[in-house]
């Protein structure tokens, strides 16, 4: 009969715990070699009952490194061998690129956005403090422990402590970039205790990102370009100059019921339709620009906040242009920023509003145009 030698070689990387044997208990001669490596301890059970921790090296399994396996040897077998044993080999390395992760939005408080959902992410490095700890409390009799599934038990730790956290440290979604190191070195603080309490110990803890949802992200983005205008009726403009140099895009073809597709007929109505309704989006572009800076200026009166006299107040402009947007000075037959032609209008002689060529009434007034 050869030499019993046990032992164990993760080929994985991902293996945290590994019993011997798989199933049940096996057999066990006194003399037999327990093999432990540098990155590995091995828990012997006998019974149900952890009888000792091996560290690395080669262990000859004799009643002097196991005790109470004499006194069980002699009990049940007259001191003679085998005798039913099981080895749970744990792996004591560090474990790396262990992720971490919000499985629904985290309900958030913001000064300014009031309640907004985040999500969140990051990584985590641990290892096995205490491997007979580990394996009474968290494995149990399971023949193989992943990392996979320890990440799983230990995300709703790491996401309640995070919320935590987040809700003691911050009150304002625009300064998380700011404190993403304090905030990370906090929720490890919180962690370790739990983790202590499993056998494991809490290595490195990184977030990566706190994101608000794709429609806070937008006004967020907002919000920047009007900083970036310096005055809101500014960006106002900037908005509608926007939406109907959109407009030719989003309106695409006019449709001709008796024109042929190809044709000059189909063609000349095409062109027609777009011109008319470039025109009636200048004009109404216009109209709303001027509405919208008598607006701001009427309030600032009456709250008795109008501009100060000394500076200068932009004109409204006469129209936009089709292609980018621009606004145009008034009589402007080109754009003065991409050099596109512009849409000849008629003037209401009442309001002075621009309306499109074929237009008989003033779009802003009612006035007949001549």
């Amino acid at each position: 009969m050869g030499l019993q030698v046990i032992e164990w070689r993760d080929e994985t990387g991902m293996e945290m715990v590994h019993r011997w044997p798989a199933a049940g208990s096996g057999e066990v001669r006194l003399g037999a070699q327990l093999v432990v490596r540098e990155s590995q301890a091995a828990v012997f059970f006998r019974d149900g009952k952890a009888l000792d921790v091996f560290g690395p090296g080669r262990h000859t399994l004799t009643t002097l490194n196991l005790p109470i396996l004499g006194t069980l040897v002699n009990l049940v077998f007259g001191g003679q061998t085998p005798f039913q044993a099981e080895v749970y080999f744990v792996n004591m390395r560090t474990f790396t690129d262990m992720k971490w992760g919000t499985t629904e939005p985290v309900v958030f408080r913001d000064k300014n956005l009031a309640m907004v959902r985040l999500r969140a992410h990051g990584l985590y490095t641990m290892r096995i403090k205490d491997p007979q700890l580990f394996v009474n409390n968290v494995v149990g009799t399971q023949h193989l422990y992943t990392t996979e599934q320890v990440q799983d038990w230990l995300r709703d730790f790491i996401v309640a402590r995070f919320n935590d956290t987040l809700g003691d440290m911050v009150d304002d979604i625009l300064e998380l970039p700011e404190i993403y190191a304090e905030l990370s070195a906090a929720v490890k603080g919180r962690l370790q205790e739990d983790y202590n309490r499993y056998g494991m110990e809490l290595n490195d803890f990184v977030i990566e990102a706190i994101v608000p949802p794709e429609e806070v992200l937008r006004m967020i983005d907002e919000r920047a370009a009007m900083e970036a205008t310096g005055e809101a009726p500014r960006f106002l403009l900037y908005r509608t100059a926007k939406a109907i140099g959109d407009m030719p895009q989003a309106g695409g073809e006019a449709p001709g019921a008796d024109a042929a597709p190809g044709g000059a007929a189909g063609t000349a109505g095409t062109a027609a339709a777009a011109g008319a309704g470039v025109g009636a989006g200048l004009a109404m572009g216009a109209a709303m620009a001027k509405s919208v800076v008598d607006a701001l200026t009427a309030g600032k009166e009456r709250s008795g906040g109008a501009p100060p006299a000394d500076v200068a107040q932009p004109a409204p402009p006469a129209g936009f242009c089709a292609n980018c947007g621009h606004a145009l000075p008034a009589g402007a037959k080109f754009c003065p920023e991409c050099g596109t032609k512009t849409v000849q209008g008629k003037t209401c002689p009442k309001c002075s509003a621009e309306g499109p060529a074929d237009a008989n009434f003033c779009p802003q007034c009612g006035e007949k145009l001549e």
